[in-house]
């Protein structure tokens, strides 16, 4: 991807500005399609389910979480032997591996309803691409999600490397070249680099969703795919949505 990633971060740079909003692809999920790059092994949604409706649900579940009125839904005995015969995901989370941020719990939900990929930082690769089309594409989640998070260590670590010069340590440097893209854009922006950077680095994600794979173009060109982003507050639970 990666001609495409850097036409897809020129633009980014250039068209971001940075006003930090996005206009989210408003999409209804249509007739399910069968993939033949993967095999029969999942099992089919029972029921057709709307992108808005997947999004509701998340919205539902983390404000259950945020008031401490968790239903821990689908953790039992039964779904676990339900879910073993395949996966049917309502929503697909693209998060921080940051510990205080496990989705599941973020948005009180079990077993079989998130297709869950977190990396630090919440960057898009080949293979977190990989597996977001392999969720949206075979197992038909019409919905993906890329969650940050406040105080992002990953990003506050890249603010940090470019404004001294310094050599990021190992493969950090990986890190730091994913996302030094929404720390250039937010720089031009009013207020905290490090929290405009947070902000900037899910849109650049989602903007990465929508125009790196030719998968995912095409699902959302078919309203059989919404690309949303998140911002999880660490201090209260919350999650805002970006559109």
């Amino acid at each position: 991807m990666s001609s495409q990633s850097h036409f897809s971060r020129r633009s980014f740079l250039k068209t971001s500005g940075l006003a930090l909003s996005a206009l989210a692809v408003g999409a209804r999920v249509g007739v399910p399609r069968k993939s033949a790059a993967f095999s029969d092994s999942m099992s089919p949604r029972a029921e057709k389910i709307e992108a808005s409706e997947a999004l509701e649900m998340l919205i539902e579940g983390n404000q259950r979480y945020v008031e401490f009125h968790l239903e821990h839904p689908h953790q039992t005995e039964a779904r676990l032997l339900e879910v073993s015969k395949g996966q049917s995901p309502f929503a697909i989370i693209v998060g921080c591996a940051d510990s205080r941020v496990p989705p599941e719990v973020v948005f009180d939900q079990g077993l079989g309803d998130l297709f869950v990929v977190r990396i630090a930082g919440n960057i898009i690769d080949d293979a977190i691409l990989g597996s977001v089309e392999y969720a949206a594409e075979h197992l038909r989640a019409p919905l993906v999600m890329v969650l940050g998070h406040e105080n992002c260590g990953a990003v506050k670590a890249t603010v940090e490397i470019l404004e001294t010069g310094a050599a990021a340590p190992g493969h950090i440097g990986s890190l730091v070249k994913a996302i030094t893209p929404a720390v250039q854009a937010a720089k031009s922006a009013k207020g905290d680099v490090v929290n405009n950077a947070v902000t900037a680095n899910v849109l650049w994600g989602m903007m990465q969703l929508k125009s790196a794979s030719p998968i995912l173009t095409e699902l959302i060109h078919k309203h059989e795919l919404m690309v949303v982003g998140g911002r999880y507050d660490l201090d209260t639970g919350e999650v805002a949505v970006m559109r």
